[in-house]
């Protein structure tokens, strides 16, 4: 058996024996890193010698840099950018793959998948916002991974890994926080978790957690005067400090039964609520963190998600089935009167938005969502030894989504001959039906060619069928040519006033990877990847425009995975060329309705790198860097008889050019109590949230900014108390800049900021 054959072997075993991350080091002289078991290529395996670019956050990591959801750990995965609107309405980018989506309900799929354990946890507009407790390790897969993962993996792949029910014993804990924002309200949580065995082959796992997050921003007083009429309205009613709070709370159930030595079944059951009020940005132009705004704001998004992972042994080969079933509802309010504002302004709408009686009145748009999506994934594979010198992994894969859309645009006391039929004060309704289905067969296989060179190789077939089917517009009294006066047929949609769009489009291909890697020895490794990936195409739910075709990603990477100093520091990184080939774009076109088409093609180069140094008996150095270089590679032209809207050699928007973390970490013995105290800084650099020049002329610039946290604790026995401070000094970040409707209508840019400063203490117990 290879040297290598023994570590693929000795990391399955030591998976087999651990509950946590991490499995001891071998007893060498000095401080040790400890070795790293990830499972991005569905088997347990050493980091180090995976031939992929991976980064993972353990148990212990994400608990030391107080992690609880997606923004906090993306902040040490320089290669992850994250734009998000509020609490549970993110959209995940990797390696500069953005074209600045505007996360419109039909728009395209998103280019990054999120995993819960084996299920794919993206819906149609993003992904689940999963609260981080008693989870084993976040992995993130960067580029395509050509063959493992399918269609909403074409940028990367990020995988929540959660602990396992346990027969090995009882063990239960719980955590509770009190924090306070520096220019906002008080906040809290409590989390707790029990893994109790229930016999010598069976145990369920039981975590909860609520949390409760201080708002930072201020509703202050405000006007707007529409002048058709006029009439002023204000905000009086509304004002509020710190109106942003958010709830969360949920809970996930795990049973383990290992019917013999070679079966076991895992069902468990994930659900979570998030209930949001007021807005998540703020208007320069009133000053940091305040805005005036003139509806309620809201948002209530709870899912649940059942889940069955059976595995087992067929003579010598792994089977393992992972299927799920989730469910997710959203419903929100969103004040819109920017919209109302500028578009009677400009071009005098409000002389159309009036009451029964033809008089002018308060015409503040308002948009009240009820969204309610449905998503079943299975697979099935087959894995073959991890130490043969031949080894392979191949799978069956299926999964169907679905997107039930209301979107209700409303006007108070509406003229009646102005709504939609059967929709009172609605000015425009959406109310449609999508449906995502995705069928795939993969194959993937090493070769250990001699001891120091393997090869590797994978194809996935694919096949995906989407449509889009119901109604969207105006009622017949406001327009003549669209919304109920473009209806061809009575409503198929459940609620809809008649059928105005249904289509389907279908697609079919294949992605790849070829790889090779060599050992030079048992601590260092080099590689070379080429892979593909792909996101399928979709409807456009205007009918004048075709359907947009899906777009594939081209991936050729340098890697190297490195031990070095007898264990104590270890230097991973990865070299890329990327090639984005009639990458998906959706923005918003005529009458501010989305519009998705291929625009063209784009290219993106960069380094990633991370590392990890014991430096001395108790100090523990981590950081990561990541330079990115994303670029049109033609111009951009969506209208033919039209200029281009972007030219060829501008920088993709959302990522920056270079993110960065730092984190230095002291431990010591302090009387009968361990002690520590933690320094972590992130960095992120200047970038564009818009693609096209006119939307950069109105919106500008997302500036560069970098942020400090420090911790410190002490622990004795069973129990554990830390004092922490977030951002702290209170840096005035910026995640998004944006307008509520076209840039060459609506002027008043909102951005939407960081977190400010959170002073906190937690305090837990372990049994």
């Amino acid at each position: 058996m290879s040297s290598r054959s023994t570590r693929r072997l000795g990391a399955l075993l030591a998976t087999s024996m651990l509950t946590g991350l991490a499995a001891p080091a071998l007893a060498q002289s000095g401080p040790q890193l400890e070795e790293v078991v990830v499972t991005a290529q569905k088997r347990s395996e050493n980091l180090q010698d995976v031939p992929v670019s991976v980064q993972a956050l353990g148990a212990e990591r994400l608990d030391e840099l107080q992690v609880t959801d997606m923004a906090d750990y993306a902040r040490f995965l320089p290669n992850v950018t994250i734009q998000t609107a509020a609490p549970g309405f993110s959209t995940i980018y990797m390696r500069g793959v953005a074209s600045g989506e505007n996360n419109n309900h039909s728009g395209p799929l998103p280019s990054v998948a999120v995993y819960l354990d084996e299920q794919p946890v993206t819906t149609i507009t993003g992904p689940l916002d999963i609260h981080v407790y008693d989870i084993e390790r976040v992995e993130v897969l960067s580029g395509p991974q050509g063959t493992l993962y399918g269609a909403s993996a074409q940028a990367g792949t990020i995988r929540i890994i959660t602990n396992k029910p346990t027969p090995a014993g009882f063990e239960a804990g719980y955590d509770l926080d009190l924090n306070k924002f520096s220019h906002g309200d008080v906040g809290y949580g409590v989390e707790g978790f029990v893994n109790q065995p229930l016999g010598d082959n069976m145990a369920v796992r039981l975590v909860a957690w609520a949390e409760h997050d201080g708002g930072y921003i201020d509703n202050v007083p405000g006007t707007l005067t529409y002048p058709t009429g006029p009439v002023t309205v204000n905000n009086a009613a509304l004002v509020e400090d710190d109106y942003n709070e958010v709830d969360i709370y949920g809970a996930r159930a795990a049973l383990r039964i290992d019917l013999d030595d070679n079966w076991s079944i895992t069902p468990s059951i994930n659900a979570q609520r998030t209930e949001a009020d007021g807005n998540f940005s703020y208007d320069p132009g009133k000053g940091d963190l305040k805005v005036s705004r003139y509806r309620p704001e809201r948002g209530d998004d709870k899912w649940v998600q059942a889940a069955l992972t059976v595995e087992g042994a067929i003579s010598n080969l792994d089977v393992v089935y992972a299927g799920a079933l989730m469910k997710r509802w959203v419903d929100t309010e969103s004040d819109y009167s920017d919209y109302s504002y500028f578009y009677d302004t400009l071009a005098g709408y409000g002389a159309y938005w009036t009451d029964d009686a033809g008089n002018p009145h308060d015409i503040s748009q308002y948009i009240q969502g009820k969204d309610a999506y449905k998503k079943q994934s299975h697979e099935l594979r087959v894995s073959s030894p991890a130490e043969h010198r031949l080894r392979g992994t191949a799978g069956l894969f299926y999964q169907r989504q679905t997107h039930n859309i209301q979107q209700r645009y409303k006007i108070d006391a509406l003229a009646a001959a102005t709504e939609v039929p059967g929709w009172p004060d609605t000015i425009w309704l959406t109310k449609q039906l999508r449906v995502d289905r995705d069928y795939a067969a993969f194959a993937d296989a090493s070769f250990d060619l001699t001891d120091q060179l393997t090869l590797n190789g994978g194809i996935r077939f694919f096949k995906a069928k989407n449509s889009l089917e119901g109604f969207f517009g105006f009622g017949e009294g406001y327009s003549g040519s669209t919304g109920v006066a473009a209806c061809f047929g009575p409503a198929i949609v459940e609620g809809g006033p008649c059928t105005n769009v249904d289509k389907v489009t279908k697609d079919s291909g294949h992605t790849y990877r070829l790889n090779a890697e060599y050992e030079f020895d048992d601590d260092r490794m080099v590689y070379v990847t080429y892979s593909t990936g792909y996101r399928p195409g979709g409807i456009n739910r205007r009918g004048t425009l075709p359907p947009y075709e899906s777009d594939y990603l081209k991936n050729l990477e340098f890697g190297w995975k490195t031990m070095w100093l007898d264990n104590r520091l270890r230097w991973n990184g990865a070299v890329y060329s990327e090639k984005w080939d009639d990458f998906q774009f959706s923005f918003l076109g005529a009458n501010g309705l989305t519009e998705i088409r291929n625009a063209g093609k784009a290219k993106m180069k960069g380094v990633e790198t991370d590392f990890s140094f014991a430096a001395t008996e108790g100090l523990t150095l981590n950081g990561a860097l990541a330079y990115t270089d994303a670029e049109l590679d033609e111009d951009y032209v969506p209208d033919p008889s039209e200029p281009p809207t972007a030219l060829k050699g501008t920088s993709l928007p959302v990522t920056p050019k270079f993110r960065g973390s730092l984190t230095a970490r002291y431990e010591w013995t302090f009387g009968d109590m361990d002690a520590h105290l933690q320094g972590a800084l992130a960095h992120t650099g200047s970038a564009w949230p818009d693609l096209q020049s006119q939307d950069r002329a109105v919106v500008g610039k997302l500036p560069a900014y970098t942020t400090v946290d420090l911790a410190a604790g002490v622990q004795r026995d069973n129990w554990r108390f830390e004092a922490y401070v977030k951002n702290l000094f209170d840096e005035n970040g910026q995640i998004d800049r944006g307008v509520q409707c076209v840039s060459s209508v609506c002027t008043r840019v909102f951005v939407t900021p960081i977190r400010p400063r959170l002073i906190g203490v937690r305090f837990g117990q372990s049994f």
